[in-house]
């Protein structure tokens, strides 16, 4: 999905990328002949660099690309894992349909291993979003200790923060600011949300940039560009979030060179959509409400927790609650409006915050809103916020990709299914992406080929790895990838939310042990993994 306002590291919003970009908050060839399984770690290669040698220094053409080394990408704030990276830039047609057209710029850095004699495969990180920018998340990578034997190759997406030209829209976080005092659901509220849309498409064409050209195809063409530039003859791939389904499109049209993929917060191309996104809520609640159920003490003081969160969303639809509350960031405090669609999209992200979930909807039930009112509010209305996210390519993607394949009816029946009390005021919008069919109609691009929504077909070996309490991208998306992955290996982390890589050590665990042995992650920290130690509050 990751789409949505991205999630900012900030006290009261969680720190992991979310599934959608902009307004929201917060995707090939049938037939395809699979490339054999790349040849196993620590194997000498054919051509490219030796291991240890330094990739990314020096310049090199791949057919109408060329990389050249140079300073590093701008970033938001100081990212203290890109200190002594080798960077550089690609330069990449805009539209490879118009190859004579104009060049676009995509920013590259490379983190060296750790160890003292690397593998020659590194891995190349795909970022979530869509509109994240891979640079702005190299700390996360490199925290979890990605890069403990190989180099780590971070490329901004088309579009996004760190490339030339970025396509953020400020118009567009600006309202969604706006929006956390509105009725979430209301029609005047749509029709503000599409009129930000429509600026935003306006102002980006009027730049001169070809905003057809901005979807999953493109970049995963950039990515092969890429490989090939940098002289590498195998690589390993790891993608979260939205990262996944640009993951999927890749190893389906490009397979040359890909040795192992990792997914993380998977979001299959082939379902990627609003109507997905009501199955993803469902599981992420559901785990996050049994393991309350499971535990004693949280059992006792907070009983039938989904009945309750589903009472309070049919209340606050009905009647919504109005309050003001401070945030970081902000000198004067802000109105909040709760409303039944408010609170799920909250819950869709503050399972990030599993531990105080329980305490959070309790107090809401007893007319305290003010917990969950800074945690929806935090993130939209901090001044980091704006222009962090490439609109361009969220909704080139939305738009071209996932909207055009399935309706808004389509959208009200997988609500429907998952949550049955839920009001048509709630159900007609997927979380974190209301609106996105009048917002697409607004953005008026063509639909991609049909074929983007093909499954992915490879004997390349994969981690399809999600988490127990990820609302926004559901575990039950391993399973089903991992279908037509013939080598894949499929696990779930207990107790963690959407891309669990961020949070859990056992998922880094697992993570690396994969690139090590692709077909053989060692898998077993799962079993030792243990609910969270939610927070009791005494009862009044």
């Amino acid at each position: 999905m990751t789409p949505n306002d991205a999630l900012r590291r900030s006290r009261t919003a969680p720190r992991h990328p979310a599934v959608a970009a902009g307004l929201a908050a917060g995707v090939l060839v049938a037939g395809l002949v699979v490339a054999p399984a790349a040849q196993a770690a620590g194997s000498d290669l054919a051509t490219g660099f030796a291991a240890g040698a330094a990739i990314g220094t020096a310049a090199r053409a791949a057919g109408d690309a060329r990389y050249e080394p140079g300073p590093c990408p701008k970033t938001p704030d100081p990212i203290p894992a890109l200190k002594g990276a080798r960077c550089g830039t690609l330069t990449v047609p805009e539209n490879r349909g118009k190859p004579d057209g104009r060049k676009i710029g995509l920013g590259v850095a490379i983190v060296a291993a750790a160890a003292s004699t690397p593998k020659a495969d590194p891995i190349v990180w795909f970022a979530g979003g869509p509109g994240d920018d891979a640079v702005g998340e190299a700390q996360m990578a490199i925290d979890g200790g990605l890069n403990r034997d190989r180099d780590v190759i971070f490329m901004s997406q088309r579009g996004t923060y760190s490339a030339d030209p970025a396509l953020p829209c400020p118009v567009v976080d600006e309202f969604t600011a706006r929006s956390v005092g509105l009725v979430y659901n209301a029609p005047s509220t749509g029709r503000m949300h599409v009129d930000a849309t429509r600026t935003c498409r306006d102002q980006l064409a009027g730049r001169g940039a070809d905003l057809a050209a901005y979807d999953s195809t493109e970049s995963a063409a950039d990515y092969a560009d890429l490989r090939v530039a940098l002289g590498l003859a195998q690589w390993n791939v790891f993608g979260i979030s939205y990262g996944t389904d640009l993951a999927l499109v890749y190893l389906r049209e490009h397979p040359e060179g890909i040795r192992s993929v990792g997914l993380d917060g998977i979001l299959p191309p082939s379902t990627a959509g609003p109507a997905l996104t009501w199955a993803s809520a469902r599981e992420g609640f559901d785990g996050l409400f049994r393991a309350c159920a499971r535990e004693p003490a949280c059992n006792r003081r907070y009983p039938n927790l989904s009945d309750t969160f589903e009472g309070l969303v049919r209340r606050l639809e009905a009647r919504p609650i109005t309050t003001t509350v401070t945030v970081p960031g902000r000198a004067e405090p802000v109105k909040v409006v709760l409303d039944g669609g408010a609170l799920v999209n909250w819950l869709t992200s503050a399972t990030h915050l599993a531990a105080g979930v329980p305490r959070s909807l309790d107090e809401l039930a007893h007319g305290k809103p003010q917990r969950i009112a800074e945690q929806w509010a935090g993130g939209k209305v901090s001044p980091k916020a704006i222009g962090r996210i490439s609109q361009g390519l969220a909704y080139g993607v939305f738009c071209r990709e996932w909207v055009p394949f399935e309706s808004e009816a389509d959208v009200l029946r997988a609500g429907r299914e998952a949550f049955p009390s839920f009001p048509r005021s709630v159900l007609a919008q997927g979380p974190q992406l209301p609106f996105i069919h009048a917002d697409c109609a607004a953005w008026n691009v063509p639909a991609a080929p049909r074929s983007i929504r093909d499954v992915t077909r490879s004997d390349v070996p994969t981690l399809a790895m999600s988490a127990g309490f990820d609302a926004q991208t559901g575990a039950d998306n391993g399973p089903y990838v991992a279908r037509t992955l013939s080598r894949a290996t499929v696990v779930t982390i207990p107790y963690v939310a959407h891309v669990a890589f961020a949070a859990s050590p056992c998922a880094q665990e697992i993570t690396l042990s994969f690139f090590d042995a692709p077909t053989a992650p060692k898998t077993g920290c799962v079993a030792d993994a243990e609910p969270p130690e939610f927070e009791i509050a005494p009862k009044n």
